[in-house]
């Protein structure tokens, strides 16, 4: 599935469901928000089932050629993997910026866009961590 298209789609999705949340009054906030979250869900459902597929169905023709699968060089380092967070961070953002805004204004999005980046910053970092940490095994 094009991320464009994905994109301009969430986009969509949450566009209707503030203008909903705005006709509807605030006593209906929380089933939009959970209505809006399950489609997101459901999304990035599709998009692990297919990666897990495809990974499988790889390991799979590797098998059958007799070869070993490639395998990243350290658990969650892959680039693939990397991005593939970000990605999933950034489609969450999207809900997590319209809760913010609806329930704390702009000092809530601050505080959930410094989260979100905090945790891509700690991801981003981890892979580093493993690789000093493995090479300084063989050193000493």
């Amino acid at each position: 599935m094009d991320t464009t298209r994905t994109d301009a789609e969430l986009k969509k999705e949450l566009d209707a469901t503030l203008r909903a949340r705005r006709d509807l009054g605030e006593e209906y906030d929380s089933a939009l928000v959970d209505s809006f979250l399950e489609k997101v869900e459901q999304r990035l459902d599709g998009v692990v089932e297919r990666r897990v597929r495809r990974q499988v169905a790889e390991q799979q023709m590797s098998a059958s050629r007799g070869r070993s699968p490639a395998r990243p060089d350290d658990g969650f380092g892959s680039f693939a993997e990397r991005f593939g967070f970000a990605m999933v961070s950034l489609i969450l953002a999207i809900p997590l910026s319209a809760i913010a805004v609806v329930n704390a204004g702009t000092g809530g999005l601050f505080i959930a866009w410094l989260g979100i980046v905090g945790v891509n910053a700690v991801n981003a970092a981890r892979p580093w961590a493993r690789r000093r940490r493995r090479e300084s095994d063989w050193e000493g």
